[in-house]
């Protein structure tokens, strides 16, 4: 699978609205204009919804977006995020953290520290303190969580969109008290694991590109093409969600909705047809930069 590859990485918590589809598409377009393949990966190890991960392939697959080799899914790998946290921890980069969510909203910032980045708490206990820690959470039936000692303050990468981003590096976590493998470092295997270069997702997740190019450089993997996408946003002027109405292409449908010709239009290149007149126009030169508003029609008993 190492082959230049772009790709789309939906979480399996519900079916997709028509703003994380459109952003998977321009992953799909981006990947295939640059001449890449495009892969697929289902981001598991959190909150998953029975169904929805077949469903939102099955929808990309109507639109016709084709994949390259075998969908990935991040619950069958854990064997390599842990080979991963192992490279750190041998280095000294690893420690427990103990902290509950109200300690860590609680305790002081750290000087120079956006609110709620983690003020290195744990970092330096002694190992009397740590093992007084560990018994503890035992006690109430927990496990202390895994974090990255972070060796810079912050971190800048280039966005193809965006120009520089920079952000806040603090002491993340790479393994969480439940046991469950972070975002971020599984996210920064994948990528590298299945020899995806391009990193194309709406651009609410631009500020973790610093902190994951960062890991990429510890753990000596090649760091990605970021593209960070404008977002589809809903009439508040939030970002799209569910509960603003009729915004999933199944309840769209209902109301005679046509997805192409307004992820087109959305996008800056006027309606398109189908994928064969997006793959036909489409050039990241004339993308528009800007997020733009959608005003759902309201859920009917069909949609």
């Amino acid at each position: 699978m190492l082959t230049p590859a772009g790709r789309f990485a939906p979480s399996p918590s519900g079916d997709l609205h028509i703003g994380n589809v459109r952003t998977g598409v321009v992953a799909y377009l981006w990947a295939r204009w640059s001449g890449r393949a495009f892969r697929w990966r289902t981001e598991d190890l959190d909150r998953v919804r029975e169904g929805s991960g077949e469903r939102q392939l099955e929808e990309f697959r109507g639109l016709g977006v084709r994949i390259d080799g075998d969908v990935v899914t991040q619950s069958h790998r854990t064997d390599l995020y842990a080979s991963a946290c192992d490279d750190l921890a041998g280095r000294g980069l690893v420690y427990e953290c103990y902290c509950s969510r109200r300690d860590i909203q609680s305790a002081p910032s750290a000087p120079h520290a956006p609110p709620g980045a983690y003020p290195g708490t744990c970092r330096h206990l002694t190992e009397a303190q740590r093992g007084e820690a560990r018994a503890r959470l035992a006690a109430v039936g927990r496990a202390p969580a895994l974090r990255l000692a972070s060796d810079v303050r912050e971190h800048t990468v280039e966005d193809t969109m965006l120009g520089s981003v920079t952000s806040h590096v603090d002491d993340f976590v790479l393994r969480r008290g439940d046991g469950v493998w972070a975002y971020n470092l599984a996210v920064v295997v994948d990528d590298a694991d299945m020899g995806i270069d391009q990193v194309v997702r709406g651009d609410d997740l631009a500020s973790s590109a610093p902190r994951q190019a960062h890991l990429c450089a510890l753990l000596r993997l090649p760091v990605p093409e970021y593209v960070h996408v404008p977002l589809v946003l809903g009439p508040t002027g939030a970002r799209l969600a569910k509960r603003d109405g009729a915004v999933t292409p199944a309840q769209l449908a209902v109301h005679g909705f046509d997805l192409w010709a307004w992820m087109g239009e959305s996008l800056g290149f006027g309606p398109w047809r189908d994928i064969d007149d997006a793959l036909m126009r489409f050039d990241p030169a004339r993308m528009t930069h800007e997020a733009v508003v959608f005003d759902p029609p309201p859920l009917t008993a069909a949609g």
